[in-house]
């Protein structure tokens, strides 16, 4: 991935560039590929930190890969255990452009909102699970985007608008993805350690790539395998703070109010064969691109504290703390890993993400300095746009009042991608095959 294919301008700034680079050299140094060398396989035997799997000791080898990085993992699990790959009965549901063993069922499940491949997928992987006994072994690949790659309402008769509408409601309500999942957990049949449940007495083993703050992996896809530590009376809670009972169709809002069961908690019976391990997460990411920004003569600071906050308040935050930071010294990069929620209303129609909102009310606050700013997100997505996330500098704010479109219109609209585009300062990457949360970068030179 070079410049040229990431960033659109023809020319950058010291300082952009520097952004710019810090990001890709932080995506290229957490690829899946490299981090799944963790795992290794010889003689027929898998070690997965500290244990170990003697594959031909299980009747069954199980392979269950969500999110969007659901091919580049299996790619990169298959090629560890090769000499076991065709026993591998399995299926893939979210982002594959990998060429897969044709004995796999692939499911492109929908994102941000489920879609018909959503609900095949989990089917094929209920019924997968439904054959496991104590005598085999099911591997999960877990990574960000699987809430809605894999879905199947808790009640039958719920249909394939209302699902999507629901998880649409809740992306767009403002609440932290943390919250969002907890409802999701509640509703679904595959989420919150209900597909540990499905799999169950067999061995598992789950690994994950995760887009999830730092010690709530159970968020990361809803928590299909683990042990859910929400409960309905959190339900209960998000659903009145957040007024959901009037955003979800009115069959999921009967659900919500209905008397909804339990997911499976710490301590249960069906987690005593299971072990987890964590491959890459946000910090990764974070301790990658601190590392370049290092080598390339920056400051390095990292302030997490803005996490699943509002846009507005984490720009306002993030910006006053480096201008804090470049009091003391200078070429000051702050480092700021996680998401900041924007609430979207129903009647928009624009185009953009997080990261391009954000990126833009950080445009009005560093307008006339000499500070960068530059938001993406390491899936290669950011919300409904084609675009990975932007940078803004101290000209965005006079250069989209130059081109009729001021940067006050575009958040008003929710289409920063529209504005951003425009003036060349969108970032476009690709899907990358992962997905660590996103990444902001804040530079005063």
């Amino acid at each position: 991935m070079g410049d040229a294919e990431a960033y659109r301008r023809v020319t950058l700034s010291d300082t952009a560039h520097d952004a710019l680079d810090i990001f890709l050299q932080a995506l290229d140094a957490t690829r899946v590929a490299a981090a799944m060398e963790r795992l290794t396989c010889t003689a027929g035997v898998m070690v997965v930190d500290g244990h170990g799997y003697v594959l031909s000791d299980y009747r069954k080898l199980m392979l269950v890969s969500i999110g969007k990085a659901a091919g580049t993992m299996t790619n990169a699990f298959l090629h560890i255990v090769r000499d076991n790959a065709a026993r591998m009965q399995g299926v893939i549901a979210g982002v594959c452009e990998e060429q897969l063993p044709e004995h796999l069922q692939i499911f492109a499940g929908g994102h941000p909102g489920p879609n018909q491949a959503s609900l095949d997928a989990a089917a094929a992987i209920l019924r997968l699970l439904e054959q496991a006994d104590e005598r085999d072994l099911v591997v999960f690949l877990v990574s960000g985007g699987g809430s809605s790659m894999v879905e199947q309402m808790l009640r039958g008769d719920i249909s394939l608008e209302d699902t999507a509408a629901t998880h649409k409601a809740l992306v767009e309500s403002g609440a932290p993805i943390a919250a969002i999942n907890a409802v999701r957990k509640h509703l679904s049949a595959v989420k919150g350690g209900r597909l540990a449940a499905a799999a169950a007495p067999a061995q598992q083993l789950t690994i994950f790539v995760s887009d999830v703050p730092i010690g709530e992996l159970d968020a990361l896809a809803s928590g299909p395998t683990l042990p859910d530590r929400s409960t309905v009376a959190d339900v209960r809670r998000i659903v009145a703070e957040y007024q959901l009972t009037a955003r979800v169709p009115p069959a999921v809002a009967d659900l919500l109010g209905s008397q909804m069961a339990e997911t499976p908690k710490p301590g249960g019976a069906i987690f005593a064969k299971s072990q987890w391990t964590v491959l890459l997460d946000s910090a990764s990411l974070e301790e990658a691109a601190s590392s370049r920004a290092a080598d390339l003569g920056w400051n390095v600071t990292i302030d997490n504290t803005c996490d699943d906050w509002d846009a507005e308040d984490a720009a306002k935050y993030l910006v006053q703390r480096l201008v804090e930071l470049r009091r003391r010294r200078h070429r000051v990069c702050l480092l700021s890993a996680g998401e900041v929620t924007v609430r979207v209303p129903a009647s928009a129609s624009g185009h953009g993400g997080r990261n391009q909102h954000f990126a833009l009310m950080c445009s009005q606050q560093i307008a006339g300095s000499d500070f960068v700013v530059l938001s993406a997100g390491s899936d290669g997505v950011d919300g409904n746009s084609s675009a990975a996330g932007a940078i803004a500098n101290a000209t965005t704010v006079a250069r989209a009042a130059a081109a009729d479109y001021p940067v006050e219109r575009a958040l008003a609209g929710f289409d920063s991608h529209a504005l951003l585009s425009m003036l060349g300062d969108a970032i476009v990457t690709g899907p990358t095959g992962n997905n660590l949360r996103d990444l902001r970068i804040l530079l005063a030179p």
